[in-house]
C-alpha cells in the first residue's frame, strides 16, 4: 500500500511542477497619454469674390477715347476748344457709350488721340503702372464690359471701356 500513494504523489508533483510555470504574458499596454484638447478650427477663408474685390488683376484690356483741350499736355496745336467744352464733349460721348452706341464708332467721332480711330480706341493689355494714375484707377475699378464716367488727366478728358 505504501507504493500506491507514490504514483499519485509523483503525478501530482509533476503536475505542480509543470503547471507552476507561469504562462507567457502579453506585453503590458502602453500608458494612455491624454492630449490637450484640439484648438478650435480656423476661420474659413474669405469667399473668392471678396478676394477678387480687394486685389485688382495684374493687367486689363480696355478701349478709350480722349477729348483734349487747348493747353492740355501733348494736345495737338490744332485743338482750340476750352477745358469746359472738352469736358462737355467727353460727357456726351460717355452718355452715348452707356446707352449702347458702339464704342469704336464713338472713338472715331470724338477722340483727339492720333491713331485712335484706326485702333478703335484699343489700348491692348496694360498694367496699372503703364497709365497715369487717374486713368489707371478708373480703368481697373470698372467691371468688365462697363464704361466709365469722364476721367480727367493732364492729357484731357477720357471715356474708358473695360474689355477684360
Amino acid at each position: 500500500m505504501t507504493r500506491l500513494w507514490i504514483v499519485p504523489a509523483i503525478v501530482a508533483a509533476s503536475l505542480l511542477v509543470c503547471c507552476d510555470k507561469e504562462a507567457p504574458r502579453a506585453e503590458p499596454p502602453p500608458p494612455v497619454v491624454t492630449a490637450a484638447p484640439a484648438p478650435p478650427p480656423a476661420a474659413p477663408p474669405p469667399p473668392a469674390a471678396a478676394t477678387t474685390e480687394t486685389s485688382p488683376p495684374g493687367f486689363i484690356t480696355a478701349q478709350h477715347l480722349l477729348v483734349a483741350y487747348k493747353g492740355a499736355s501733348a494736345a495737338s496745336p490744332k485743338i482750340t476748344r476750352t477745358k469746359e467744352q472738352a469736358k462737355k464733349r467727353a460727357e456726351e460721348a460717355a452718355d452715348k457709350a452707356k446707352s449702347g452706341t458702339d464704342f469704336a464708332e464713338l472713338v472715331a467721332q470724338y477722340s483727339d488721340e492720333p491713331g485712335a480711330a484706326e485702333r478703335r480706341g484699343n489700348l491692348g493689355k496694360f498694367t496699372p503702372d503703364r497709365m497715369v494714375k487717374p486713368f489707371s484707377d478708373a480703368a481697373f475699378a470698372l467691371p468688365v464690359g462697363k464704361t466709365s464716367d469722364v476721367v480727367e488727366t493732364k492729357f484731357g478728358f477720357h471715356v474708358i471701356k473695360r474689355n477684360q
